[in-house]
């Protein structure tokens, strides 16, 4: 017995624009965690990338959470333009932009008023609390940045 599937007519082309809004969201977001990473990098002492590739542990959790709140910034930026892509897009990097800004000067103000000597606790070779303090600053700049984006 032979069996056919009836597809509704335009499915196809349907299913080519949400793979093309997938891979566009997907490079816009990339973009900005990398946008994001290196902003981190240059305004913390050492280099970042080279402390992660290490695998110092406070380094990592820090980009890690840095790279969470980006997405949480990304997402929201999507769901906020409800299937409208270019609009989507551009929301995607301009909010994404301003909350890095956001991001790096907020956590570097709460690494200040908590006395964090944030380049001695990324260097580190053993974990550190701090580096959770500076995550969670992360993490909760990022949810605050894409509730905003609603």
């Amino acid at each position: 017995m032979i069996t056919t599937v009836a597809l509704e007519a335009g499915y196809w082309s349907s299913v080519g624009r949400g793979v093309g809004a997938i891979v566009l969201y997907a490079l816009v977001g990339l973009g900005l965690m990398l946008i994001g990473f290196y902003a981190v990098d240059l305004t913390t002492p050492g280099k970042l990338r080279a402390m992660v590739s290490q695998g110092l542990p406070n380094a990592v959790v820090v980009s890690a959470a840095g790279m969470l709140s980006m997405a949480f910034i990304v997402v929201l930026a999507i769901y906020a333009q409800a299937g409208k892509l270019s609009e989507g897009l551009i929301a995607a990097l301009i909010y994404g932009l301003v909350g890095i800004v956001a991001q790096v000067i907020s956590v570097r103000v709460i690494e200040y008023a908590l006395g964090i000597d944030i380049g001695a606790v990324l260097e580190a070779p053993e974990f550190s609390t701090d580096s959770l303090i500076v995550a969670a600053a992360h993490f909760a700049l990022g949810l605050v940045v894409a509730v905003a984006i609603l």
